[in-house]
C-alpha cells in the first residue's frame, strides 16, 4: 500500500490537501507535527499525531517534530472553552526536553531521513511585536481568522487577543520550517485544519510558495467518551504519572469495537496480522486476544518488555491467579498502584513486632476491614481471608515477617474485597 492508502486502512486519515499525494510521488518530503509543551509529558492522546510521523518515516519521508516553546506561551483555543495558564520560560524548557526524550522512544533519529525536534522559541524569542504583525499579520485578514471554528466557537464566552493571534503564530511556524528547512507538508488532528491552512496560505501570500495538509480524526471511544482520559484524568506516557500496570490497563479494557480500531491506529503489525488477532478474538471472545495483544503492543513500545511484564505480573493479583511470592516480586510502586483507591489503614510496626491477631487485624478499630469480630469469624472460618495471597485461619498471627516492603500488607475477603494495611515506624 501507498502511504496515503496506508493511512487510510488504519484510520488515520481524515483531510489531505490536493497535490499532497503527487508531491510525495515526486520527492522525499518533511512534514511536522506540533507539540504542546503544557505537561513534562505526552499522554495517549498525541500517540496519534506521533504514528503519523511513524508512518511518514517508515514511508521513506522525513519527520519533523515540532515543539512549542514559544506557542507553548500563548496557547492553542482549539477545542478550549477557557484561556489556558501561562507557563514560564524554566517550566516550558523542562518540559520540551521530557517529550523529545519520549519522541525517540518512536522516531529514528538516524539515517537518510532522520527525524528532527525543533523548537519555535528559538525563531520567534527575537521577533518583535511590530515586525511580526507587519511582516506577518498583514498577509492574513481579521475576516479570514475569523472564519475559523477555534475563534468562532468561542465569540460568546469570548478569548483574548493573545489566543486569536494564536492561529498566525502556528502559521508562521509553518512558513518559517517550509523557507528555513523544506518542510513542505503539516500534519495534525482534525481539529488544527484551520491553524494549518493558516499556515499554508501564509507561505501562499508571503512566499508565493505551496504547502500541503494531512490530517487524521479525532479519536472516540464506542460509547461516546473522551479517549485518552481516565477517572484519574489523562493516560500519560510517563510512567511517574501513569504507572505501567494503569496504562496496560487502560488498553486492555477496550471495548471490542474499540480494540479493532485502536489495533489499526496505535500498533505497527500489518493488516494480515491484525486480521488473524481479530479473527483468533472471533472464535472466543471471553480470551480477549485483541486487547492483549493491544495493550502488550503499545505498553512494550512505551516502557519496555521489563515494564510491561511487571504490568502483566501487576494485572495477575486483581484477575488471575497469584501467589505471595508474586506479590513480593512487584516493585512497590506498582503494588500501590494496583491498590489504589482500596480501603486503608495503619498499624505500627512496634504492634506487629509483639504479634497481631487475625481478628484484630481484620476488625478491631474504626477503620478496620470488617464490620465485627463476628463478620471476621465468619469469614476465617468459611476459608474466604487471605494475607499477602496466602490463606489464613483464626489462628493466624500477624508479624513483621508479613510486611511487604517498606511497610506493606495485603488483606482480602474472597475474590474481589482487597483491603490495604500500612505499616508505620
Amino acid at each position: 500500500m501507498s502511504l496515503i492508502e496506508e493511512l487510510k486502512w488504519r484510520g488515520l486519515l481524515h483531510d489531505i490537501m490536493p497535490g499532497t499525494e503527487e508531491l510525495m510521488e515526486q520527492e522525499r518530503v518533511k512534514a511536522y507535527v506540533g507539540f504542546d509543551p503544557t505537561a513534562d509529558s505526552l499522554h495517549i492522546g498525541n500517540l496519534v499525531p506521533i504514528m503519523l510521523l511513524v508512518h511518514w518515516q517508515r514511508a521513506g519521508h522525513t519527520p519533523v517534530a515540532l515543539v512549542g516553546g514559544a506557542t507553548g506561551m500563548v496557547g492553542d483555543p482549539s477545542g478550549k472553552t477557557t484561556e489556558r495558564q501561562f507557563l514560564d520560560l524554566g517550566v516550558l524548557n523542562h518540559n520540551l526536553a521530557c517529550q523529545r526524550a519520549q519522541l525517540e522512544k518512536f522516531l529514528d533519529f538516524k539515517g537518510d531521513n532522520a527525524a528532527s525536534v525543533v523548537n519555535n522559541y528559538n525563531w520567534f524569542k527575537d521577533f518583535g511585536f511590530l515586525d511580526f504583525i507587519r511582516d506577518v499579520g498583514k498577509h492574513i485578514t481579521v475576516n479570514y481568522m475569523m472564519s475559523k471554528d477555534s475563534v468562532k466557537n468561542r465569540l460568546e464566552s469570548g478569548m483574548s487577543f493573545t489566543e486569536f493571534t494564536y492561529q498566525l503564530v502556528q502559521g508562521y511556524d509553518f512558513y518559517h520550517l517550509w523557507k528555513e528547512h523544506d518542510v513542505k507538508v503539516q500534519m495534525g488532528g482534525s481539529d488544527q485544519w484551520g491553524n494549518i491552512v493558516t499556515g499554508t496560505e501564509l507561505i501562499r501570500r508571503k512566499g508565493s510558495g505551496q504547502a500541503f495538509a494531512i490530517t487524521a480524526p479525532l479519536i472516540t471511544k464506542a460509547d461516546g467518551s473522551k479517549f485518552g482520559k481516565s477517572e484519574g484524568g489523562n493516560v500519560w506516557l510517563d510512567k511517574n504519572r501513569t504507572s505501567a500496570y494503569k496504562f496496560y490497563q487502560y488498553w486492555i479494557n477496550a471495548a471490542d469495537a474499540d480494540a479493532a480500531r485502536y489495533l489499526r491506529i496505535f500498533t505497527l503489525m500489518s493488516r494480515e496480522e491484525i486480521e488473524a488477532i481479530e479473527a483468533a478474538h472471533a472464535e472466543n471472545p471471553g480470551m480477549r486476544a485483541m486487547q492483549k495483544a493491544l495493550a502488550e503492543d503499545v505498553t512494550r513500545r512505551i516502557h519496555g518488555k521489563a515494564d510491561l511484564d511487571t504490568a502483566i505480573a501487576a494485572s495477575a493479583l486483581l484477575f488471575g491467579k497469584s501467589s505471595e511470592a508474586d506479590l513480593r516480586a512487584l516493585p512497590e510502586a506498582e503494588l500501590l498502584s494496583v491498590f489504589e483507591g482500596v480501603p486503608q489503614r495503619t498499624v505500627s510496626r512496634e504492634d506487629l513486632q509483639a504479634g497481631m491477631a487475625i481478628i484484630d487485624l481484620l476488625a478491631g478499630g474504626d477503620d478496620a476491614f470488617l464490620a465485627s469480630n463476628g463478620e471476621a469469624r465468619r469469614a476465617l472460618k468459611e476459608g474466604s481471608v487471605s494475607v499477602n495471597k496466602a490463606k489464613v485461619n483464626d489462628s493466624c498471627v500477624i508479624t513483621t515477617d508479613d510486611v511487604i516492603g517498606s511497610g506493606i500488607i495485603l488483606l482480602q475477603r474472597g475474590k474481589k474485597n482487597y483491603f490495604l494495611v500500612r505499616v508505620s515506624e
